[in-house]
């Protein structure tokens, strides 16, 4: 540019002075003013024939502003995809050419903080009223489900979330094969309920059966004034007392029949002693008194039948046995 300017000026200078020469009737405008009006117009001609600016980048901006108008802006609320930021350098070369680099700069990504913790399982697991086996189940995590943590026990190995069958109810999760994620150390600790106390149902009430049964055999004979008798033992072997017995004889030699009804069992002992029991226990002996014949039946072959009862009067659960003896 200084070049053709060195070239352009004393021209101008020799045609000025050329003309002041040849005209002497025109009057000449101070030296000044003609130098600024020939540089002007020397410029006007070199600006014609200036170089254009080429912009490298194939992106170029295109800025628009009106004089009468300012810009306006509205702002946009943030989002959380980053954008990226733009560097506009403008480099001038020896030849005249505008080099202009538009450089991006990219905006770091952080992604948001977890604000919840969430729990996922490797295996189906329980999730109960209360963190422990004792309490009832009420619902299941299972596989491929994902659970929000809402606190935690002392121990750190229950969790407490929403039922996933029943999401308006919590219940607590074993954590044994669970996956944890996220601040789970800011979880409050809850206190477990109480544990349920075990209900136990009462057996019902079984009735033994009763069974009752015992066992005879002869024991003697006895008399007194002029009267003989056979002696019985007996032993209840059943699961039912005794009150009440009838006792048979049949003489099979003169077919003379005695029989006894009594509530109560007695032992008469000859003419001496007589010994009573109101109930033959469980297990108990007794030797009973067979009643008496007006002859001695000595050498007689007797058919005794005895009947024992569990009630009075020869009633209730009855039990008969027979056999054969000779005095």
């Amino acid at each position: 540019m200084s070049h053709i300017n060195r070239v352009y000026l004393p021209l101008a200078a020799l045609l000025v002075a050329s003309l002041a020469c040849a005209v002497p009737a025109i009057s000449i405008p101070d030296e000044s003013a003609i130098s600024t009006s020939a540089a002007q117009t020397v410029i006007a001609g070199l600006t014609q024939n200036a170089p254009q600016i080429l912009f490298s980048p194939t992106l170029e901006p295109t800025l628009e502003a009106s004089p009468t108008m300012s810009p306006s802006f509205t702002p946009e609320p943030p989002t959380d995809t980053p954008s990226p930021t733009s560097t506009l350098t403008e480099t001038i070369t020896p030849q005249g050419t505008i080099t202009v680099t538009l450089t991006f700069t990219p905006t770091p990504f952080f992604s948001p903080t977890t604000e919840f913790t969430l729990i996922t399982v490797s295996v189906a697991t329980n999730c109960r009223t209360g963190p422990g086996k004792v309490y009832p189940m009420v619902g299941a995590l299972l596989v491929g489900e994902t659970a929000r943590a809402y606190a935690r026990n002392s121990l750190g190995n229950y969790w407490y979330i929403r039922n996933p069958d029943i999401p308006s109810d919590f219940c607590w999760v074993w954590g044994e094969y669970a996956t944890v994620l996220g601040p789970y150390m800011l979880l409050p600790v809850f206190t477990p309920p109480p544990t349920p106390t075990a209900t136990l149902t009462p057996l019902p009430t079984i009735t033994p059966t009763l069974s009752p049964d015992f066992k005879a055999e002869y024991a003697g004979m006895d008399t007194c004034a002029s009267t003989w008798w056979g002696e019985v033992q007996v032993k209840n072997t059943g699961s039912t007392p005794f009150k009440s017995v009838k006792i048979t004889l049949k003489d099979k030699v003169t077919d003379v029949v005695v029989e006894n009804l009594a509530d109560g069992f007695k032992d008469v002992d000859g003419c001496l002693k007589t010994t009573t029991k109101d109930v033959l226990g469980v297990g108990e002996t007794f030797i009973l008194s067979a009643p008496a014949f007006t002859y001695n039946p000595a050498g007689h072959n007797t058919r005794v039948t005895i009947t024992l009862c569990s009630d009075i009067g020869q009633k209730g659960l009855c039990v008969t046995k027979s056999f054969n003896f000779k005095p």
